[in-house]
């Protein structure tokens, strides 16, 4: 690094772009901070207009300030586009001075725009790292993400929203299911004492008739009693061939009395 005086408010140092200008003493709006100085080249003559670096200074359209030279400390002047001093060109002595615009304080960079020239040539391609483009990236790569977050909180919302939709219909879709099956269980037939289409299978037939009970014991079938050795001849019909009758078979003697029941009433 070059010596400066310890007089002059400003010292070089390491800067997020590389080296810069920092000054070291309060600096007032409207102070000279240094001059821009260095060989001067004539754009007439093709050796002067054929020397290219980012150091040109241009006063007019004739001459230009080469300030690549480590003597112009100025040339350590960093750009940004909202700067806190300025260039304060005057082409008729040829000369440029750095000017604060705004008060620095100590340890602040001091820095000036460049000029749209060489903004477009040199810093646009690679992206301008002053502190408001630096601000600027930052807020943006913020909204950014505030913007992905929101997208992915939509998303997962619609998602939650979905899977809410869908538990509801298979919900809906199971409960008409479990109906089915009750409806389906309750038509079912069956016959250990369950109803058919609300109907008892207990007493009554299938056609809903009651079923005729004929008891053998004590009880007429046909009107005659079977008690005793009594044949049992079936009404309005006579057997083939001129046969007769078939008789019933003598139902077995029971030693048991013939309850008063079965018994015919005493003349």
């Amino acid at each position: 690094m070059p010596s400066i005086p310890s007089n002059k408010p400003y010292r070089v140092g390491r800067s997020p772009t590389g080296l810069g200008l920092f000054a070291t003493k309060p600096i007032k709006k409207g102070t000279k901070i240094i001059r821009y100085f260095g060989p001067l080249l004539d754009s007439k003559k093709k050796k002067d207009d054929a020397i290219e670096n980012k150091y040109l200074f241009e006063l007019n359209d004739r001459w230009t300030i080469d300030g690549s030279v480590r003597k112009n400390i100025a040339r350590y002047i960093n750009h940004a586009c909202k700067p806190n001093a300025e260039s304060d060109v005057r082409p008729r002595k040829r000369k440029v001075f750095i000017r604060a615009i705004k008060n620095i304080e100590p340890g602040e960079e001091i820095n000036y725009d460049y000029g749209t020239d060489y903004f477009k040539a040199y810093l646009k391609p690679i992206g301008c790292k002053c502190a408001a483009c630096e601000k600027k990236r930052k807020k943006q790569r913020a909204e950014a993400r505030a913007e992905k977050a929101r997208l992915k909180a939509k998303a997962e919302r619609k998602a939650l929203k979905k899977a809410e939709k869908l538990a509801k219909e298979k919900a809906k879709d199971q409960a008409k299911l479990k109906e089915k099956a009750e409806r389906k269980s309750k038509n079912k037939l069956t016959l250990n004492g369950h109803s058919l289409n609300g109907k008892s299978l207990s007493s009554k037939s299938l056609s809903g008739k009651p079923r005729a009970r004929k008891s053998l014991n004590a009880k007429s079938l046909n009107g005659k009693h079977l008690n005793g050795n009594s044949r049992v001849r079936v009404a309005g019909k006579k057997s083939a061939g001129g046969k007769p009758p078939v008789s019933a078979p003598a139902l077995q003697a029971q030693p048991a009395a013939i309850s008063v029941e079965a018994q015919p009433a005493a003349i």
